[in-house]
């Protein structure tokens, strides 16, 4: 397989991450949700404005996952205020990880992971936050794997749904 590239996206890549977004999105979520909130999160969620302005936001950063100039995945991170929640200036939250499904095993997530892990190294942050959805054991088997511990919990609402994030963190 050719390499893959890590490239940082920026305000002229919004409609590869709006595909990107809402195909990984789908794939990992549709089965376990409701079409309706699907349709709206996906709508909502990677609606050009909201992109446009996380993307000019100089406390998030999202990058691409490419393999021969096709997006197979990507990576957001927030600083600071941007954080979802905590919004510790000593810690890098990673918001999200995502690589389509053919793409899944292929150590695609590995490399994005690596990035933030870099990006946090590189800002002296203390540690790396994350939430990752209850029913995601790929997901935080892959976290723990990597060392994280859980310290908390909270509700993520999808449409009319609650769901429960197991809060996640990593002491550099």
């Amino acid at each position: 397989m050719a390499k893959i590239k890590i490239e940082k996206a920026t305000v002229k890549d919004i409609i590869k991450l709006q595909v990107i977004g809402r195909k990984t999105f789908q794939e990992t979520f549709s089965e376990s949700n409701s079409e309706e909130n699907m349709k709206n999160y996906l709508q909502e969620g990677f609606a050009s404005e909201k992109l446009t302005e996380e993307l000019n936001n100089p406390n998030s950063e999202f990058y691409f996952a490419l393999h021969e100039d096709e997006v197979i995945g990507y990576l957001k991170i927030n600083f600071g205020a941007s954080q979802t929640e905590l919004k510790d200036s000593k810690a890098l939250e990673i918001e999200r990880i995502y690589v389509t499904q053919e793409y899944h095993g292929k150590n695609v997530g590995k490399l994005l992971y690596d990035k933030a892990i870099q990006i946090a190294q590189h800002k002296n942050v203390e540690y790396i936050w994350l939430g990752v959805w209850e029913e995601n054991p790929r997901a935080i088997s892959f976290y723990k794997k990597n060392g994280f511990v859980e310290f908390d919990k909270h509700i993520f609402k999808l449409g009319n749904d609650e769901q429960t994030d197991i809060m996640m963190k990593l002491k550099l």
